[in-house]
Formats: structure tokens, C-alpha cells, sequence
């Protein structure tokens, strides 16, 4: 899947990628979910913004907290919308199953609730953690 996604992405010319760098702060987070919003309003694919915005808000906060910084968020229009979040950690994420009364633990949960499919790319310098959704069916292209 790495590899495929790599090629991919080399072979997109530069309307279909958005790429920010951003610092490993709590205020990043609002940001974030900003500019992924705007991106999806410029692209035409609205129908996406409620669930991105919260993918992108759950996966920025782990990178803020777990993670490190600086963080690099990525937008890339294909064949789905892919959203990676790359931060200087290497702690591998999981998915939580918390009790009802726990205040929070539930981000990777829900984000896997909203995507297609969801990973973690390891690099030296950190790791990137992907999702992938599809276009609504009148969108694709």
C-alpha cells in the first residue's frame, strides 16, 4: 500500500496535493481543520468536509500530543481524499476501547468509523499516520 501510494502521489500534478507544515501546538489544531476545509471547498467536494474536519482535528491532536513536532498535514485528491498527518514521533497508534465514564480515547475509534481505511507509514524522522475516503458518487474524478 506504501509503495502504491507513493507512485501515486509523484504521478499527481500540484492542484491535487495540499501540503501544510505546521507547529506541534494546541492552537494547530483549529488551524488545521481550517485550511483541510478550505482545500475541500476549493476541490468542489464539500460532501466531505464534516467527517475530514473531524479526521483531520483527531489525528492533529494525537500528533500534538504524542507525537511532536513540526507537523506536516497533506491533502491528496486521487481516486479517494487521502489525509496524512506526519509527526517526529514513532509511538504506534491503536485504537482504544475505553470505558464509558473515560473523558477521552476515543479519537482513533471514531476516526476509523469515517474512512475507508486507515495506517502508519514509518520513517526515520517519525511517522506518518494515513486515511483514505471515498467520493461521494457524484464527485469521483
Amino acid at each position: 500500500d506504501t509503495a502504491l501510494l507513493l507512485a501515486r502521489t509523484r504521478q499527481l500534478d500540484g492542484s491535487r496535493v495540499a501540503e501544510w507544515e505546521l507547529p506541534a501546538e494546541a492552537v494547530t489544531v483549529g488551524r488545521a481543520r481550517e485550511l483541510a476545509t478550505g482545500r475541500l471547498a476549493a476541490w468542489g467536494l464539500e460532501e466531505l468536509s464534516f467527517a475530514t474536519e473531524l479526521v483531520v482535528s483527531e489525528l492533529v491532536t494525537n500528533a500534538v500530543r504524542y507525537g511532536g513536532g513540526p507537523l506536516r498535514l497533506r491533502l491528496i485528491r486521487d481516486r479517494t481524499l487521502l489525509c496524512e498527518v506526519a509527526d517526529t514521533g514513532h509511538t504506534s497508534p491503536h485504537l482504544r476501547h475505553s470505558a464509558e465514564d473515560d473523558e477521552g480515547g476515543r479519537g482513533l475509534f471514531i476516526v476509523a468509523q469515517l474512512v475507508q481505511r486507515w495506517g502508519t507509514r514509518y520513517t526515520p524522522a517519525g511517522k506518518t499516520i494515513w486515511t483514505e475516503q471515498a467520493f461521494p458518487p457524484a464527485e469521483f474524478g
